[in-house]
């Protein structure tokens, strides 16, 4: 098949046009420059770089943060949809998997060719994200980034455009069908992690358990963005239901204005370490004892994936991917969003269960199997020859030879 992957930036869309291009033709339209695409093993040919709008994105980023203004995010959407979408038409492709929010204008310009077309949204509903992030400005007081209103119309005209919607986790594709999506033009593909990148050596698991049955003080470890949508409100609650020194704390990643005065009054309680190289994530990883998300709103968090390959009981809710990745209560608990009580309780648990605990460690070395890039291309083979199936009642021209 002959593939187009639109992406404004990286997200997953590098690690999924490299899995698929094993057996595919596939084109990654970006605002990256080429020679950052060759880092993530992307060859030239394979990129159709708009860098010029990757410079004015990141100069906009900057000056509205300085500034306290929102991004133009319109006339950025707009200007990357349009560049993709002159490209696109230029050619024929089987395939055009684009991410939402820059999808509009593909989409239309792709009307009534052959081609299918797929959308695919990160994150949980624009509207069902819209209104937990709404919730959340009204618990806390504070200002989050939240979906404006030309965003949510924009998004819902390329969801209705599309032959397919693909979504990344069970609870990304319930949002969708509480929307009024019908369930036909929604596909599920979970994502993988780096299977050479985080899956720890034998020894590292058994001193894991050494320390958990010695009755040191857990470790607790939290990787990605600190942000109210992650659940960061909740945290201060959560360490201070503890003594000092009960279990030792580590948040790691890229700081939101947002958060900065709840982490002021704990830095003197856990570890802040600023956003690390993927290659260097592995030992963050392997310091920790229980992996920790209180995420209110995911489509698939990408950290959860690479928690469970670094074999560490986890403690998230069910606003992401924590029902796909975590089996309740034998891998780690899966509990409701603002409810610091809940992970307080867990934790508790861990620390005097802690037979039980070292025994999840060892289930989930022994039973856990980590699903690479190769899974997901598998599966997203899969989902285009349903999607062809029904929506063009052919099948891709690949199964033919």
């Amino acid at each position: 098949m002959k593939i187009a992957i639109v992406v404004p930036g990286r997200f997953h869309g590098f690690d999924l046009a490299r899995a698929v291009s094993v057996n595919h033709e596939v084109v990654v339209f970006t605002n990256y420059p080429k020679w950052a695409t060759r880092r993530f093993g992307l060859a030239d040919h394979q990129v159709r770089s708009f860098w010029i709008h990757g410079i004015v994105s990141r100069l906009a980023e900057r000056i509205t943060r300085m500034l306290g203004l929102r991004c133009p995010e319109a006339g950025l959407h707009k200007m990357f949809g349009r560049w993709a979408a002159r490209e696109l038409v230029r050619e024929d492709w089987e395939v055009v998997h684009s991410f939402s929010g820059v999808s509009q204008e593909v989409m239309s310009a792709l009307a009534g060719r052959p081609t299918l077309r797929i959308v695919v949204r990160g994150s949980s509903h624009i509207r069902t994200q819209a209104r937990i992030l709404e919730e959340e400005e009204q618990r806390t007081g504070r200002h989050l980034d939240r979906p404006s209103h030309w965003k949510i119309a924009r998004e819902e005209a390329e969801y209705a455009m599309a032959d397919q919607i693909l979504v990344l986790s069970n609870f990304a594709r319930e949002s969708f069908l509480s929307e009024g999506v019908s369930p036909e033009r929604i596909s599920l593909l979970q994502l993988g992690a780096s299977v050479d990148g985080f899956r720890p050596e034998a020894g590292v698991v058994e001193e894991r358990c050494r320390r958990i049955l010695s009755g040191e003080p857990l470790r607790i470890l939290q990787v990605g963005t600190l942000s109210l949508r992650k659940g960061f409100w909740d945290i201060p609650e959560i360490m201070n239901a503890f003594e000092p020194g009960k279990f030792c704390f580590r948040f790691v990643g890229p700081v939101l204005p947002e958060v900065r005065p709840l982490i002021e009054g704990l830095r003197h309680k856990a570890d802040f370490v600023p956003k690390q190289r993927q290659d260097l994530l592995r030992d963050q990883y392997l310091w920790g004892d229980v992996f920790l998300f209180p995420t209110l709103e995911d489509g698939f968090a990408v950290v959860l994936a690479q928690a469970a390959t670094a074999v560490l009981p986890i403690l998230t809710t069910s606003n992401s991917a924590g029902t796909d990745l975590v089996r309740d209560g034998e891998t780690g608990f899966v509990l409701p969003i603002r409810s610091p009580a809940s992970f307080v309780d867990k934790l508790k648990w861990c620390d005097t269960h802690r037979e039980e605990l070292a025994a999840m460690v060892k289930r989930i070395d022994k039973e856990f199997r980590p699903r690479d890039w190769s899974h997901v291309a598998s599966d997203f083979e899969r989902i285009v020859c349903r999607a062809f199936d029904q929506v063009r009642g052919t099948k891709p021209a690949f199964l033919h030879h």
